[in-house]
């Protein structure tokens, strides 16, 4: 195995071993595939809608029949989809990587954010549509919790109906920063589906909590990134006279829902954060109190 460098990340070149994996399962090259909106399957408003309505019709509904049903244990389907997800995230993000690091390297940060030679390659659609039907799969992790008998948060439902939302409108709206959100994401979801992988297994984890702080500090990250490409793209086109980078490739629809969901991603998160664990840093801390207490009269 060759040393890995910028422009050859993992000492291998992956996509000649995914393009082969992608024949073999679809019959097509990847070099052939095109997102046509309306054509290539789940590609229109309609469909998604459909989609992501039947989603939360059947796990509300399903928390009413649950109701009078006893909960499942479903340990062995549990551990495997968060073990298929793993590797699915991991393996989209070595793919992603090996695309972006290179154009990183040798034409900069905005070509790579702003320009479709960058960040809008034959390449990187096939991923991004990859990465945007992985979303349908994510939405069993709600089912699970159904069945399973337990609590559904807003933030829970609201997320993974509109991260799949998010990723079909960035997709058709065709916003060439897509990687850098996608890429930090499949970052998270390595992290958190082994978590889950290995919790569902019995093994207890210690870092649970620097599951959120990693969450937020992606938001934070996608934050900075897609405020500047909507910032440069309406500037150079409304604003010229505006300090700017230049115009940034993208449907203005695309660039708003974006800034909107990401934003609203931020606020929840932290909300959550503060809730569940500052929360619980008081009872920690009595806990902590009564066993030196206790420890002191030993003594």
């Amino acid at each position: 195995m060759a040393i890995p460098t910028l422009d050859r990340p993992f000492g291998v070149y992956l996509w000649p071993y995914f393009s082969k994996g992608f024949t073999a399962v679809t019959g097509k090259s990847p070099a052939d595939f095109q997102v046509v909106p309306g054509v290539t399957p789940m590609t229109t408003l309609e469909g998604t809608a459909v989609s992501l309505l039947t989603y939360y019709v059947v796990i509300f509904g399903g928390r009413q029949i649950m109701k009078s049903v006893p909960a499942f244990k479903l340990q062995t389907p549990f551990i495997i989809h968060n073990f298929v997800l793993t590797l699915i995230s991991g393996g989209l993000l070595a793919l992603f990587l090996e695309q972006v690091l290179p154009t990183l390297w040798s034409d900069g940060v905005f070509v790579a954010i702003c320009d479709a030679r960058g960040g809008w390659t034959d390449e990187l659609v096939v991923l991004y549509y990859l990465n945007y039907l992985t979303k349908y799969l994510e939405l069993l992790d709600t089912v699970f919790l159904v069945l399973k008998k337990k609590p559904l948060t807003f933030l829970h439902t609201y997320h993974h109906g509109a991260t799949a939302l998010l990723c079909y409108v960035e997709l058709v709206g065709r916003t060439s920063v897509s990687w850098v959100p996608i890429t930090l994401n499949l970052t998270v979801h390595v992290v958190m589906y082994w978590y889950y992988f290995q919790s569902a297994r019995g093994i207890r984890i210690w870092w649970k909590q620097y599951i959120t702080i990693l969450q937020i500090l992606q938001f934070v990250i996608d934050i900075g990134f897609i405020y500047f490409a909507s910032y440069t793209y309406f500037a150079s086109t409304y604003f010229p006279w505006a300090p700017n980078a230049g115009s940034c490739q993208g449907e203005e629809y695309a660039a708003g829902f974006g800034v909107f969901i990401i934003s609203s991603y931020l606020l929840l998160f932290i909300s959550f954060y503060l809730t569940t664990y500052k929360a619980q840093a008081p009872k920690l801390y009595t806990q902590a109190s009564r066993v030196l207490s206790t420890q002191k009269k030993g003594l």
